[in-house]
């Protein structure tokens, strides 16, 4: 006859008992529990954070700081010029289409058209700065540039004259 649910069971030697410690010398893990003889090791609690070398200065600890982390630096997601007029078909172009386009981020930020490429169309290109070259660039195809206010440095500017 066949087995039934009731009748299954692990092969013999998968499961094993837990190993119950601390329960007499009879036991084999009495008395200290297989944690040894004294230390840090077989206290209660103990372990020994990441990074610890004993007390002598850990590495992070060691190393110097680098450098100089500005909070307020103005991060700009670049753009060459070649690549807007390759990448969108509209006449006037600014972040939002850029973005939409997938040529930019979708993260917040300025954007800078840099001059490297070539731009053959008429275009109207709004970003909120430009290099040197792509001005030159676009005004030579017949566009226009259109430089967009930076808006955190716009309300800086109103608040404190507002408090004056």
């Amino acid at each position: 006859m066949g087995t039934t649910l009731s009748d299954l069971m692990p092969p013999a030697g998968a499961r094993r008992k837990r190993k119950r410690v601390g329960r007499g010398p009879g036991c084999g893990q009495g008395k200290t529990s297989g944690k040894g003889q004294k230390g840090q090791r077989c206290r209660s609690g103990s372990g020994i954070r990441r990074g610890f070398e004993g007390g002598q200065m850990p590495l992070q600890r060691r190393l110097p700081k680098r450098g100089f982390n500005n909070l307020f630096r103005v991060k700009y997601h670049v753009i060459n010029v070649g690549r807007i007029s390759n990448g969108c078909d509209e006449k006037v172009i600014g972040p939002e289409e850029m973005r939409e386009a997938g040529l930019v981020p979708r993260k917040k930020g300025y954007v800078k058209v840099l001059g490297s490429g070539e731009i053959e169309k008429s275009l109207t290109i709004k970003a909120h700065h430009f290099s040197a070259s792509a001005k030159e660039k676009i005004e030579k195809a017949g566009g226009k540039i259109v430089v967009l206010p930076k808006k955190h440095l716009k309300e800086d500017t109103e608040e404190t004259q507002k408090r004056a």
